[in-house]
């Protein structure tokens, strides 16, 4: 099996992701691609996407694109800066790693709605540990 099919293997463990339908569409060396199909559980009381969905939708990208090595990585901080609201679609977060330090990777997350409108920025560093993601 490659590491590309362990990868989303690994991920399919992610019960929060999973189960509010955010799923990993691409990953590669130091990169990841998700996406979500939203729903009337995806909204706020205000009716547009959560906060928080972007955040997860975010987070699963920065955690396949800086494991996309092999070795089990951890987010450490996270920010997020939300630029536009949505409510409807499908949208996407792309991942892609700016500095692959072998302890302290740095990731630039950004989502965006089907027509490829800036929703959300997203940055986070990460965590290596010793464990490499085939013993998990």
């Amino acid at each position: 099996m490659n590491r590309i099919q362990e990868l989303k293997d690994f991920f399919l463990h992610d019960e929060f992701a999973r189960q509010n339908g955010i799923e990993i569409v691409e990953i590669g060396e130091g990169y990841a691609r998700t996406q979500v199909q939203i729903e009337p559980r995806h909204l706020n009381a205000g009716g547009y996407v959560q906060g928080g969905v972007l955040f997860t939708l975010a987070d699963l990208a920065f955690a396949a694109a800086t494991n996309s090595h092999g070795t089990l990585t951890v987010t450490s901080t996270a920010n997020i800066t939300f630029v536009r609201g949505a409510k409807s679609g499908v949208i996407s977060a792309q991942a892609q790693e700016l500095v692959n330090h072998h302890h302290l990777p740095f990731c630039e997350v950004r989502i965006t709605d089907e027509a490829g409108t800036l929703l959300a920025i997203f940055t986070a560093s990460g965590y290596r540990k010793e464990e490499k993601l085939k013993d998990k």
